[in-house]
């Protein structure tokens, strides 16, 4: 795995980390913030694997916009698309008033994130 990779992989690992975290408290969660830390990790796993295979992308937090790049060495992520589109505006929807994240919205959102890890993690480590 190139150093940047690497990089982008650390950074998606503690976004997580934080989402969990909050996740886990017992008292008033903030469930907004676990949406925008499980996008976050998606998006971070998405540029890791296009920094891994050389190539670059905009200056962008749609993950769609990222998926149609990976998509280009990765053909079976397409089926993680909708996942994404409903990740991506959960992460901006809830961060602004008028909209608030609950428990259901937090757990999908983890899943979401989960699932895309999956992916990227045997694509940058076959081996692991």
């Amino acid at each position: 795995m190139k150093p940047l990779t690497a990089e982008w992989v650390a950074k998606a690992e503690g976004d997580f980390a934080t989402a969990c975290r909050e996740a886990a408290v017992a008292d008033a969660p903030n469930w907004d913030a676990v949406c925008f830390h499980a996008e976050q990790r998606a998006e971070k796993y998405l540029k890791a694997r296009i920094v891994e295979a050389g190539a670059s992308f905009p200056k962008t937090h749609d993950l769609t916009v990222l998926l149609d790049l990976v998509l280009v060495f990765e053909p079976g992520w397409g089926e993680l698309r909708a996942s994404l589109e409903a990740l991506t505006d959960a992460a901006v929807e809830f961060r602004y008033p008028g909209y608030s994240a609950d428990e259901t919205d937090a757990s999908a959102a983890l899943a979401a994130a989960t699932a895309l890890r999956a992916q990227a993690r045997d694509a940058l480590d076959p081996s692991a």
